[in-house]
């Protein structure tokens, strides 16, 4: 089963739910705010994608941080904020099953599931 991970208000997870639907691709909705997101899944994705491409720099949570935590910012401590607060980790994330993608671009969707 194919899963996508992030919060419901997000623009762009609106963008790519709605790519799924009109593509009649079915999916299981993982939403941070109620469910979280466990440490091992997290770091396991870090693995896969970096960590530095999960975390969503550009976003409000990110920026509110205070100047210290942005400072310096490693995997460890990248991923600690992450699961302290899932809403800085860039969105989506489509979990394939046997890949990951992060982020959302038609042309990305179109060549996952056209494979």
């Amino acid at each position: 089963m194919i899963t996508i991970y992030g919060i419901v208000n997000c623009d762009t997870m609106k963008k790519a739910r709605a790519w799924l639907d009109g593509h009649g691709v079915a999916y299981r909705f993982h939403d941070y705010k109620k469910e979280g997101i466990d440490a091992e899944r997290l770091a396991a994705w870090a693995d896969e994608l970096g960590w530095e491409n999960l975390i969503n720099r550009s976003g409000t949570t990110f920026r509110k941080l205070p100047d210290a935590d942005k400072a310096g910012l490693d995997r460890a401590a990248a991923l600690k904020l992450m699961q302290a607060q899932p809403s800085m980790i860039r969105r989506p994330v489509l979990d394939l099953g046997t890949r990951r993608l992060v982020g959302f671009k038609p042309e990305l969707y179109e060549a996952a599931f056209s494979a």
